[in-house]
């Protein structure tokens, strides 16, 4: 059995997920991206662009470092520099296994 939504409130539900999940990726800074597109195979960088495209979708010309700090919360440059590690040449190798042309 399937619960009924209707269309407004689906939207509602989705919306307010995305914003948990964005808070939730501002408070865990300590989880790189390189570790997330190798478990995930998306990291911030890709809600962030999907983000855009959904804005662009509708219209909305949205520049790259807007949409990246809806999600950082921050610029991403001040990002990178607080937060960002280098990546470990293990790191690099799984990410260039599971993301050729990346």
């Amino acid at each position: 059995m399937t619960t009924e939504i209707d269309p407004a409130t689906r939207t509602e539900l989705e919306a307010a997920a995305f914003r948990r999940l964005v808070e939730h990726l501002r408070e865990r800074s300590d989880v790189q991206n390189i570790d997330m597109m190798n478990l995930a195979g998306f990291c911030r960088n890709c809600l962030s662009r999907w983000y855009r495209e959904a804005a662009e979708a509708k219209g909305i010309a949205l520049p790259d470092p807007e949409a990246r700090e809806t999600i950082y919360g921050m610029p991403y440059k001040e990002w990178q520099a607080k937060h960002q590690k280098e990546a470990s040449a293990e790191q690099k190798a799984k990410f260039a296994a599971s993301n050729p042309g990346h």
